[in-house]
């Protein structure tokens, strides 16, 4: 694994926690989230995962179910907020951190909002779809729901790598596959 980089805020600068966990605890918890990644990947799904962190335990566990479930929805944020109400109130998400491998996408980042969700924590941005900065900046629009504070660059390379080996796979469920037998896993990650 590299090194954690500096984990860098996008946007409500003004609305951080009291209370962070140190740098071991956000490396732990990413790492529980690449890890679902990595299970995601392996049952072949779009290697997304995620944890939720109450009172910093690990309280839920998402990871992509789209492909399986054929159901556009079932992304690994949703999955783990399901998992949170099955045996928590509601409230609980208003003092949990999401720890996920990518940006939220624009429906995940709206929904987080919704709950209420305390922080974001993400590996790499969703450059096509991302919801908290990418693309639209969902987290911080002061017009709707509380903001929610969004840190991105957590294990990073290692969050880019997952979808890159996702993405040099034949995809048999995609409407036009395009075969990919001549394309090689680029494993250098430019920094932004």
């Amino acid at each position: 694994m590299t090194e954690n980089p500096t984990l860098s805020i996008m946007g409500l600068e003004d609305n951080i926690p009291d209370t962070q966990p140190g740098d071991a605890d956000h490396d732990y918890f990413m790492q529980q989230a690449l890890l679902m990644g990595e299970k995601a990947l392996a049952t072949g799904e779009t290697p997304v995962g995620c944890v939720l962190v109450y009172d910093q335990k690990i309280v839920a566990r998402g990871m992509n179910d789209t492909n399986k479930s054929m159901n556009g929805t079932r992304h690994a944020e949703f999955l783990a907020i399901e998992e949170v109400l099955q045996s928590y109130p509601r409230s609980i998400l208003r003092s949990t951190d999401l720890y996920v491998t990518v940006e939220p996408c624009v429906m995940c980042a709206s929904a987080l909002r919704q709950y209420q969700i305390r922080s974001v924590y993400f590996g790499c941005g969703n450059e096509r779809f991302g919801g908290t900065g990418s693309i639209l900046s969902l987290h911080s629009d002061h017009t709707i729901d509380p903001p929610y504070p969004v840190y991105g660059g957590l294990f990073r390379e290692e969050a880019i790598m997952l979808l890159r080996r996702f993405y040099i796979q034949e995809n048999d469920k995609a409407p036009k596959p395009r075969p990919k037998k001549n394309r090689q896993l680029n494993t250098k990650v430019e920094y932004e």
